[in-house]
């Protein structure tokens, strides 16, 4: 006769419960987002024109936002936005306290080791902004001086490769690595051309600010996935791909960032997988 076992009534719960968390740990997370009715978004807050609290309405707008918004409206789910830091953008999404990351989030290789990346949906110059009385015009002008980063970033590591005979200081966020130039704390600041236009701009007529005219790289922006995600990256991508037909990509760039606004760009690049054999 074989042999029965008999397990205590806690042990049998406690099986049931480990299996059920298991079930959710593994759960798609495509099928979550549609069966929790909202995709929660990471984005910065802090970095306008592509995501900024509106003066007005206390609302975090901009051109990130908009992808955003347009993900969670393909999936038939409400936009839960999370603000976050810039060195935070990977570690939230890797520990699943968010779906997506739309946080000026550039491509390079070893993000992509921790992470998914979509097609790119922005192509930013980085540059290194200084004050103009200095008389520092290029790159070599900075050897031996102090340039500050956002922590964290695609700038930080663009000092790093491009001027390494600058001593490189981070700080928590974009606004305060600003501060610190027209402080002068330090004598270059490292940020995307756009958003460096921006902190110009208001800082008009107090201090004279110049970007130098080398960049240190084009980095293509994507919307981050957490790994093992390949229902969600696909419909992120299906997403993404029906906005460039349609022309919704190329709206959003005009009124964030095209001809009409401050920055008077136009759009040199379209959405489409990141080429990363170049990288």
């Amino acid at each position: 006769m074989p042999q029965q076992h008999f397990f205590p009534k806690r042990f049998v719960a406690l099986a049931v419960g480990l299996l059920a968390f298991t079930g959710i740990a593994s759960a798609d997370q495509f099928a979550t987002i549609k069966q929790r009715g909202s995709l929660v978004c990471a984005t910065l807050g802090t970095a306008e024109p592509f995501s900024f609290s509106d003066r007005a309405t206390r609302e975090i707008r901009g051109y990130d936002v908009d992808f955003c918004k347009a993900v969670a409206d393909s999936l038939g789910v409400k936009l839960e936005l999370k603000l976050v830091a810039v060195e935070a953008r990977i570690p939230e999404l890797s520990q699943g306290r968010v779906d997506i990351v739309a946080a000026n989030l550039g491509y390079s290789p070893q993000r992509a080791e921790q992470i998914d990346f979509s097609h790119q949906y922005f192509v930013s110059q980085q540059k290194i902004m200084v004050r103009t009385g200095d008389g520092i015009r290029a790159f070599s002008g900075l050897n031996g001086k102090r340039i500050s980063a956002p922590k964290g970033s695609s700038s930080e590591q663009a000092v790093k490769a491009k001027v390494p005979g600058a001593e490189l200081l981070t700080f928590q966020d974009p606004p305060s690595a600003f501060v610190a130039l027209l402080q002068g704390k330090v004598d270059g600041f490292a940020l995307s051309e756009l958003a460096s236009t921006r902190f110009m701009r208001q800082a008009a007529g107090k201090t004279e600010l110049m970007l130098l005219p080398e960049s240190m790289m084009a980095e293509p922006w994507g919307l981050g996935v957490r790994k093992g995600e390949p229902a969600l990256l696909k419909h992120v991508n299906d997403t993404l791909a029906g906005m460039e037909r349609s022309g919704e990509a190329a709206k959003i760039f005009d009124k964030w960032l095209g001809p009409a606004t401050l920055y008077k760009s136009s759009r040199d690049f379209s959405i489409g997988p990141i080429a990363t054999a170049a990288r």
